[in-house]
């Protein structure tokens, strides 16, 4: 049965759009468009509390019954889970795999998110402090993420959910203001990434 992704053209949008059509799974769009406010929608909220996107709803849920999921986190968590692809079953393979989700979760994407917030003000001296900040702790997790993969093909060594979760975020480098090239490990891995044909069917969908 097809999955029902809610969600808008973000790095976190682009995550499962990716994950899906990695995982081989037919799945329809269902814009929410956050630039009117559309997420605060009674009829949103009921499969995402918090008011965010990207959320699914899978009507081919565990037992056959729909179910839905929030978080992208939790979606690609989900969606391995119920295919059996890109999350090990052995539990010390699945551990960098968790290590490499929650990094990009709780570090590169929040970072740079804030990169995008103050890049966009006008006022330059409310953008200075901030920009600083952020762009500094962003340049850092590239720095972290290049020499992960100085040892590594993949984040987790073989090609997992945490590359989809990382490369929806390294997509917007360009508006992180970073040049790959300084950090030719993440280059090398980002281009086998968006050469791979569903990596790219998952960012040419429209998602808006």
């Amino acid at each position: 049965m097809t999955i029902e992704l809610y969600t808008w053209n973000t790095p976190n949008g682009r995550k499962i759009s990716v994950a899906l059509e990695e995982m081989g799974l037919a799945y329809t769009v269902k814009p929410v468009n956050i630039t009117k406010d559309e997420q605060f929608a009674p009829s949103f909220l009921e499969i995402s509390p918090n008011n965010k996107i990207p959320a699914i709803v899978d009507h081919g849920g565990p037992g056959g019954t729909p179910i839905s999921v929030f978080e992208s986190g939790a979606i690609l968590l989900y969606l391995a889970e119920k295919t059996g692809k890109f999350l090990p079953a052995d539990l010390r393979a699945r551990v960098p795999v968790y290590e490499w989700l929650m990094f990009q979760m709780g570090g590169f994407g929040p970072m740079p998110g804030q990169v995008h917030h103050f890049i966009g003000l006008q006022n330059e001296a409310d953008q200075r402090y901030g920009l600083e900040r952020y762009s500094k702790e962003t340049r850092r997790l590239y720095g972290v993420m290049d020499r992960r993969l100085a040892a590594q093909e993949f984040f987790a060594g073989e090609l997992s959910i945490a590359d989809f979760a990382i490369v929806g975020w390294a997509w917007r480098h360009e508006r992180h203001k970073v040049d790959l090239a300084e950090f030719p490990n993440v280059k090398r891995w980002y281009e086998a990434m968006m050469g791979r044909p569903a990596v790219k069917r998952g960012f040419e969908v429209a998602l808006s």
